[in-house]
């Protein structure tokens, strides 16, 4: 997707040759418009695809997730990392690992928003090591619902998370693949490469 590309190279922050900061449009400040041709070019490439859910994780998932519900006329559903007061019991939970976090987290949904009744879209920010992706297709697989495939904003092609995935059979749709991070400039996947 050429403008997110754009939108990497002129915004985007390289940390290190694994840690590629971009918060001024997905993870801490978001640009909305931005978010809208993703909604747009993720439901273009699921067009094939009847999809009664779009099935997330808090909080960096929760924009992209949001324009493809819209565009498509879906709900969205947001795995919580976190227990509140009001959501304890009747749940479908997984434990995520983060490495950029290196912390393991519970994510939990309610039983009352996903049923075997559901075609199930798990949309994610980064595409990295793939346990986000993993504890979604966990709590779908939980809730019987059928998942059709994954779309993901930034590929990290460089970890296993996304070969790992494919290799199960998972379709996954990769609107950015980043080959490498090395000498802090980043290199993409051309079309087809991969």
């Amino acid at each position: 997707m050429k403008l997110l590309k754009e939108k990497i190279e002129k915004e985007g922050n390289v940390l290190s040759d694994t840690v590629l900061k971009v918060d001024s449009f997905l993870n801490h400040q978001i640009d909305p418009l931005l978010m809208k041709e993703i909604g747009d070019e993720l439901a273009d490439r699921y067009a094939d695809e009847v999809i009664t859910k779009v099935l997330t994780i808090e909080s960096s998932g929760i924009a992209p997730a949001t324009f493809l519900g819209l565009t498509i006329g879906a709900p969205v559903v947001f795995a919580r990392k976190r227990k509140s007061l009001t959501l304890t019991d009747n749940l479908y939970s997984s434990k995520v690992h983060s490495f950029t976090k290196n912390e393991t987290n519970e994510i939990s949904v309610s039983k009352n928003f996903l049923s075997p009744e559901d075609s199930v879209i798990i949309i994610d920010d980064f595409l990295a090591n793939g346990e986000a992706v993993k504890g979604l297709l966990d709590i779908a697989e939980q809730a019987g619902a059928h998942v059709v495939g994954v779309g993901i904003v930034i590929e990290k092609g460089f970890q296993d998370g996304g070969k790992q995935l494919r290799k199960q059979g998972i379709r996954i749709e990769s609107l950015a693949r980043i080959k490498s991070l090395a000498n802090g400039k980043v290199e993409f996947f051309e079309d087809g490469e991969f």
